[in-house]
This record gives C-alpha cells, structure tokens and sequence, in this order.
C-alpha cells in the first residue's frame, strides 16, 4: 500500500464540483469526490465543516466504495461536519431500505454527524462487509444510527450514538466485527443484537437509553468492560435462544450494571446463563442466570492489539509494527499509553534502537549523565549519531518531556534527509509558532512524510509535548525512508501539497500529471521563463539531479571522481549521490558527460538497478512492437520494469522506443511511477503507462 495517499478536498460552501478538488480549489460534493476517488483508491477525501445534503448537491444514498477513506474532524466526533439525506437500498439480506451512506470493503469514516430523519431512516448500512468507524456521532436518526448485516465484520470504535428514534446499532445475520469505547446514550435501544451475530462490545457506555442491550434469535455476543447505566426500563434483555458470553469462572467480564430501571439483567430465554465477574445487582437479575465466581478479576481485554490500551487508536499499526521489531516497547503495567508524553531519555532509546546510521559526532559527556543511568549507553549512541544534543550548561536533562518540534527535528537531522521547499509549510495553519531555527527541519520532514499529525494534519502544535503513539508514527516514517519498513496508509500522514509552479507550457500535456505532482514535492524544477518543456531532451545532468532528488538513495559503492565535472556544483554533488546509489554511472575515460541527453532504455535500466528490483516471472516483452530493438542485456530490466508499470509509452503504448533521447516529460512519467512502485506517492491514471 502507498504511505501517501491520494486527497481529494471537499467544501460544501465554497466549493465547486467542476474544480480539481485540491485544498485551495476543493469539490463542492462527496457524490463527485466518491467518483474521482475511484480511480486512485487508496484514497483520502477531506470534508470541511458544513453540511452535505441534497440541498448542497448530494445525491443518496451515497456509497463510500474499498479503500475509500472519508475524514472529517475526529477530535470532537464530527461536529458541524454533517451529513444528511437518504435514498433508497435494496439490501440482500433485508430489502429495500432508507439508510444515508453505504460503507463497502476496507472503507473508513472518520469525523463526521450523520443523519437521518426520514421515517425508518437508517444511517449507516454495512452489508458483508468490512469498513472501519472511528470518532463520529449517529443522531436524530428515524430509526437506527447503523446497520450491521450479512457476515459484516465492521471495526467500530469511540463514536457517539445518541437520540436515535429506535436505536443505536442493529446487528443482525452472521455479522461479527468489535464495537469498542463507543456511547450509546437517550436512544430507543442502545444495541439490539439478532440472529446468529456474535460481535465484540467491550468498553462502551450505554447510558440513559429504554433499554441499553436487547438481543434474540441465536445471538451470541461477547461483552466485556461496558458500563450499562441509568437505562430507564433496564440493561441486558435476553430473548430468543441468545447466549451472551458475560464471563466464566476463569475470565472475568467486567461489565457494571448501574441504576437502571426494571433489571440490570433479564433472560426470557430458556437457556441457563451465567455471569462471571460482573459488577451487578443481585436482586435486578430476573430469570436463569447463574452469579460465578472468578480466580481473575482483572479486566484483560486486548482488543486485538498486543496492548489493552492502543486497540482502535489512530496510531495502533505504527506501535504493533515498531514493538514487534523490538524498537519500542509498552510500560512495566503492560500497557504501551500512546497519548502519554515521553521524556528525552525515553526517546533517546527509542532512537538508538531504532536507526542504525553513521555516526557524525564523538559521544558528548553529559554532566547530569551517570555512567549506571539506564538510558546512558542509549543517550551516548543517538549522540554520537547526531540525533540529540544537550544543552548549552552541559546537561541532558533527561527527564524532560520532548515536544513535537524537538523530536521532529532530531529525526530530521539524524537522518540527514534531503528536499526542502520553505513554501510547504503554509500547509500548517499554527506554523507561525514554529521556532525558526526549526523550519527548514519542518519543510525537510514534511517533504519527506516524515509528520503524522493527529487528529488534523493541518495542525502541528509544534510546542506541545509530543505523544508516545506520534513518536511511534515519526519514527515507522523516518525507518520508511531509509526503506527499512513497508508503507502505512493513515489519513494523518502529512501530505506535502505546496502548489506546483505554474508551468505555462504544460496544460493540456499528456505528462502534465506526473510533472505537476513531482514540481509539488520539490523534487522537478522549470526554467527561468517560467516554462518546463517537457518535449525537449533531457540531458544526463538533468537526470541525476532528479534521482538524487527523487529518492536520495543510500551510498551502495565509491564514488568515482568524473573528470568533466566541477566537484562543488550542485550538478556535480547530484550526480554523485545518483551514482553511489547505484542509479548511473561514467564512461571508460573516466568523464559523466551531463550535457549528453539520457535514453529512454538508459533511463528505465537505470531505475530497475538503482531500486534494486528483482527479475519478474513471466515475459511481457511481446507487448512490444519494437522489441527487437530492446538489447539483450537489458530485457530482464525493461520486463520487471514493464511488470511493476514503471514504463510509459508516448504517443503510442505498444512502441518503447529504447534509443531515443528521452524528452522531460517521458522521466518525469518514469521516475514519478518508480516512486509509486515502492508506495511513497499515489498513482496516477494515464493511459500511457504499460500495464
């Protein structure tokens, strides 16, 4: 998957469906946002605050197809982000139905109200499907907020369902899934659990309700650690042949049951049940239900995560995958407290575990620094790296809390990342309080994906202290560029969408896309006349410091001195790194020649043994009507080349054209797709990249 998403903007005021639907010229609808997503999924579509109806150009029910990630503003579940409307679905499993969205496989919403006022109106409908539901509010909904049904296995966590007409969540058929730290509050049901389902519901709130949980048919829900309070009629409704798993004699549930009207528990079922480890009103339980005893009363609930605390949170992949390679590590309570600050031994630790780069400086004395502190060894080494210094008295003061900016920074220089552009950073909108000394740190890492801002990307709060799980997120992208780790998609990874140059030679230009996208990130420049030229030549100067641009490639052999080369030009230092990275080489006498216009088998060669790309099975070569022309040295290249879709033929697809000079145009394509190859920019539809 790619770490950088494709983001489409969405502002119902000023927006307007005919724009581009980028963060300045945004779409007016989700309908029309759905439709250019489509084609780049995975992708990002970012609503502003306001509210999508029908009245605004919505057309429903709107169906929010795989991979699609809808975000609103998770920090306050949605508010005055609002969608409302309804429209007619023929469910397989139900039949016709009013709901407002239908989320499909690998789907996310995230932020948002929704509603749905109409009679029998249902918000959320999810159908065998398996879509994420993070931080929204289901309100004023005609029936339920959300429908769960078919073999659904949905993950629902920390949304509010409140003042629902019959309910909050329906879960029916052989849907699964987990509902977790969700509240349900003045609903006509809060939950109401039929047929063979058998979800999770661990953590909630069911507060105020009629009736917190009902469930029938052959339900089989587990519930543990939920809070069921102050429900006018009762708690736990037991009906059909349903048998709850609310804990045994060696796992207990954890459940309070509190002031709730006619019972906490009720079962009207036939079935003797039991209930281990619940807090519970003896004299509020009616019918066949057995008071256990357990040997454990502790709460162990892990939420399918390695630690209790971490199951749904926003940076949950990023600590699995740095914990299991054993570069960070929980706390003595066997929690890991991803919103807990860290403090500078902490992260020195972290760091030293973590990167493994040449060392730059010698291993400072820090006076406040015991030689049997447990973090002195880790403190020396992310030193010695270049990661951390002390402080102009000599101290480390390692028990300081590190802020964003701090730790931002330090991972920026350690690693001595490349590529800044100072006009990136207006995409922060408090980047006034970064300190100055720490913008262009700022401009490298967010050029280099480097900052997961949580829950806006748009805003840093670079003086607060930064949390554990945003260290986990800063450091799985800092390993991400030195090609350690594979790609995580996450809507909080900050995208870099300083406006491209205005190109005046480009509109309408077959390759307009691919340069747009790399003159964006900084990475391809024009000409002083304001122009790219995109059919001229491009000479093997030009694609060196493209390379060196593009993906910075780690030193894999010497550098050779070339003798028609100043050793101080930029040219010069982009072609070194271009050539120690293994992308391009010289000539027999010693010389570069950077004038000489690169060839397109040149320029393909060069980025199959520069990324190092294995051989592909299978022989695409006969798609090619010129492939006689193709050496054959290089066939195993240009075949693993065509099969990761690096290859783009202009005008026609079927011509590779291997000894032609390459226009700017051509490498930019080339090169753009090689960055989409190894999931570090979105793709782009065109209909001249050999697939």
């Amino acid at each position: 998957m790619n770490s950088l998403v494709a983001t489409i903007y969405v502002n119902p005021v000023t927006g307007n469906d005919a724009n581009a639907g980028s963060r300045l010229i945004p779409l007016k609808t989700i309908t029309r946002a759905v439709q250019a997503a489509k084609s780049k999924s995975p992708a990002m579509i970012r609503l502003t605050p306001g509210t999508y109806s029908t009245t605004s150009g919505e057309k429903f029910p709107l169906i929010i197809p795989q991979g699609i990630i809808l975000v609103g503003n998770e920090s306050n579940q949605g508010q005055g982000i609002v969608i409302s409307g309804s429209g007619d679905y023929e469910s397989p499993s139900f039949g016709l139905q009013n709901i407002t969205l239908l989320l499909l496989n690998d789907a996310s919403l995230l932020g948002v109200t929704v509603i749905n006022s109409t009679v029998k109106g249902t918000g959320v409908w999810i159908e065998s499907t398996n879509p994420t539901l993070a931080n929204n509010t289901f309100t004023n909904c005609g029936r339920e907020g959300l429908f769960i049904s078919g073999n659904a296995k949905p993950v629902i966590t920390d949304n509010i369902f409140t003042q629902n007409n019959a309910g909050g969540v329906v879960i029916a058929r052989n849907s699964k899934g987990e509902l977790l730290r969700n509240t349900f509050r003045k609903n006509g049901l809060g939950l109401a659990i039929s047929d063979a389902a058998a979800p999770l519901l661990a953590n909630n709130k069911l507060i105020d309700n009629q009736i917190a949980i009902a469930l029938s048919r052959d339900a089989r829900p587990v519930f543990r650690s939920n809070l069921i309070e102050n429900n006018s009629q009762g708690g736990l409704l037991i009906n059909g042949h349903s048998i709850p798993d609310l804990g045994n004699s060696q796992d207990a549930a954890g459940n309070i049951f509190r002031n709730n009207g006619e019972f906490d528990i009720q079962n009207v079922t036939n079935n003797k049940l039991s209930s281990a480890g619940n807090f519970v009103n003896p004299s509020k339980v009616k019918g066949s239900i057995e008071l256990l005893a357990t040997i454990d009363d502790e709460n162990k609930i892990e939420e399918s995560s390695i630690f209790p605390d971490i199951g749904g949170h926003w940076a949950t992949e990023f600590i699995e995958t740095l914990v299991k390679k054993g570069w960070m590590s929980g706390l003595p309570d066997g929690t890991f407290a991803p919103n807990s600050p860290i403090t500078r031994a902490q992260f020195a630790a972290v760091v030293a575990k973590a990167f493994q780069v040449q060392t730059k400086n010698q291993i400072p004395d820090f006076r406040d620094i015991k030689r049997d502190f447990w973090a002195a060894p880790a403190i020396a080494v992310a030193a010695s790296m270049g990661f951390i210094n002390g402080f102009p008295d000599g101290t480390f003061r390692p028990n300081l809390n590190v802020t964003k900016i701090q730790a931002i920074s330090a991972i920026a220089n350690g690693l001595k990342l490349s590529g800044s552009n100072p006009n990136v950073i207006s995409i922060y909108s408090d980047r006034a309080q970064i300190p100055s000394y720490a913008t262009n740190a700022v401009s490298v890492a967010t050029q280099n994906l480097l900052i997961v801002n949580y829950p806006q990307p748009e805003q840093l709060e670079p003086l607060r202290d930064i949390t554990r799980g945003e260290v986990a997120g800063l450091i799985y992208q800092g390993l991400l560029t030195q090609g350690i780790l594979k790609p995580i998609v996450s809507p909080y990874i900050v995208i870099p969408t300083a406006d491209a140059p205005s190109f005046k030679d480009l509109t309408g230009h077959w390759a307009e896309d691919f340069i747009r996208a790399l003159a964006s990130m900084n990475l391809s420049n024009g000409f002083a006349d304001g122009t790219y030229q995109p059919n001229k030549p491009m000479t093997r100067g030009e694609y060196a410091e493209l390379i060196a641009a593009a993906f910075n490639p780690a030193a894999k052999r010497g550098i050779p001195d070339f003798v028609d080369m100043a050793k101080e030009s930029p040219t010069s230092r982009a072609v070194r790194i271009a050539a120690s990275g293994g992308f391009v080489g010289g000539f027999s006498d010693r010389t570069f020649r950077p004038s000489q216009n690169v060839q397109r088998l040149q320029v393909i060669v060069s980025i199959v043994s520069g990324l190092g790309l294995s051989a592909a099975k299978g022989d695409v070569l006969p798609k090619y009507s010129d492939r006689n022309l193709i050496p054959q040295s290089a066939r195993t290249a240009v075949n693993s080349a065509t099969i990761q879709n690096i290859v783009v033929n202009y005008p026609n697809i079927q011509q590779i054209q291997p000894n032609r000079d390459a226009t700017r145009g051509e490498v930019a394509a080339m090169v753009y797709q090689a960055l989409v190859a190894i999931g570090r920019v979105p793709k782009i539809n065109s209909p001249y990249i050999v697939s």
